[in-house]
């Protein structure tokens, strides 16, 4: 039975709130992950790796962390109508209770597949898919829900993104690499209609023609209402253009397994934090820590945490005695959020490959 969890949203709920908490859309991947391997894949030679999982990736990284934490989530997606689509649908719905009444099975059309190898602390990836089908999955008008994620592509528009905005959602914002590389904030039209935008420090500097994660996060905040720049192992810098707020929280330092779905982990965190209603270095903090957690196991939805991990992490730093105590009381916040829990630290949630029969 898939347990139950926390609520990190009781205290902001209300009768006449939406059934959903968080609205998201995009392209589902069966990812496998070869973990353990000494070094990259050389040419001619072949390779063994040490571990190995099978999940559903893509936007379903993002869509099992927030589930995960605890928010209502709905998927509007494209399935493949093959073994490895039933898979996926299998372990989003049934899994991980994630609603996927906005999604469908398209007869013939493969499921995309990547291949992720993880060495040294870093990743290799090789995918294929078919052409997408040519409708669209995400609606014209998106089901009600207090917030959105939404993936921004330069010189393209969503439609659903406007509409949602009109009807209340946040919408919360991140992008890829521009391969036109243009670099031009103003091809990313539907920015306008977002609350927050969370680029990474390169694109951050790329975008606002700067050398300063920072710099390119005050530049961006006069663009967006909220700009936040993850800067890799140095942590996440967050200014709100609004109060001219600023905040900053150092990475957790942890030994890499897979980074796979970690920015993903990041975004939910942060999203969680900001629905409801924690102050924004918490969330950042928040953020961060879920991100570190996830890249100490294999695989993007496998690995995203839930509360029980957040709290055992938190129950095991403490005690020990020569923990900076400043670094302690920046994620003091968590005593009041987190559930009781006998679980030891570390835990082990990934599970080997597709399969096995569940028991």
């Amino acid at each position: 039975m898939r347990p139950v969890p926390l609520d990190p949203l009781t205290a902001v709920r209300a009768a006449q709130d939406p059934a959903i908490d968080v609205y998201l859309t995009g392209t589902v991947f069966l990812d496998i992950i070869f973990t353990g391997l000494d070094s990259a894949p050389v040419r001619g030679t072949e390779s063994w790796a040490r571990g190995m999982g099978s999940s559903p990736g893509g936007i379903a990284n993002m869509a099992t962390a927030l589930a995960r934490l605890g928010l209502r989530t709905s998927l509007a997606a494209a399935f493949g109508d093959d073994h490895y689509g039933e898979y996926c649908w299998d372990a989003l719905e049934q899994g991980e209770g994630i609603d996927l009444a906005s999604s469908r099975t398209v007869p013939g059309w493969h499921s995309p597949v990547t291949v992720s190898m993880a060495y040294e602390g870093e990743r290799t990836m090789v995918s294929h898919g078919h052409e997408p089908p040519p409708e669209e999955p995400a609606p014209r008008c998106p089901p009600r829900a207090r917030a959105a994620v939404a993936a921004l592509t330069p010189g393209r528009s969503a439609p659903w993104i406007a509409e949602a905005g009109r009807r209340g959602t946040r919408i919360f914002a991140d992008v890829g690499w521009d391969d036109t590389g243009h670099w031009d904030l103003a091809e990313l039209s539907d920015l306008r209609h977002c609350e927050a935008f969370l680029p990474n420090a390169e694109e951050a500097m790329r975008y606002t023609r700067t050398s300063c994660p920072r710099r390119a996060a005050r530049l961006l905040a006069e663009q967006v209402p909220l700009a936040v720049v993850t800067l890799g192992s140095e942590g996440a810098y967050a200014v709100d253009g609004a109060s001219g707020e600023e905040a900053e929280v150092p990475a957790i330092d942890v030994e890499a397994l897979d980074t796979t779905g970690a920015g993903d982990v990041f975004v939910a965190g942060f999203v969680t934090g900001t629905l409801a209603g924690w102050p924004l270095a918490d969330r950042l903090a928040f953020a961060g820590l879920t991100a570190a957690l996830s890249v100490q196991e294999f695989g993007g939805s496998l690995s995203a945490p839930g509360w029980s991990e957040i709290a055992a992490w938190w129950r095991h730093v403490q005690q020990y005695d020569d923990q900076n105590p400043s670094a302690l009381r920046r994620y003091a916040f968590l005593d009041t959020l987190l559930p009781t829990t006998a679980r030891t630290w570390p835990l082990r949630r990934a599970v080997p490959t597709i399969g096995f029969r569940r028991v």
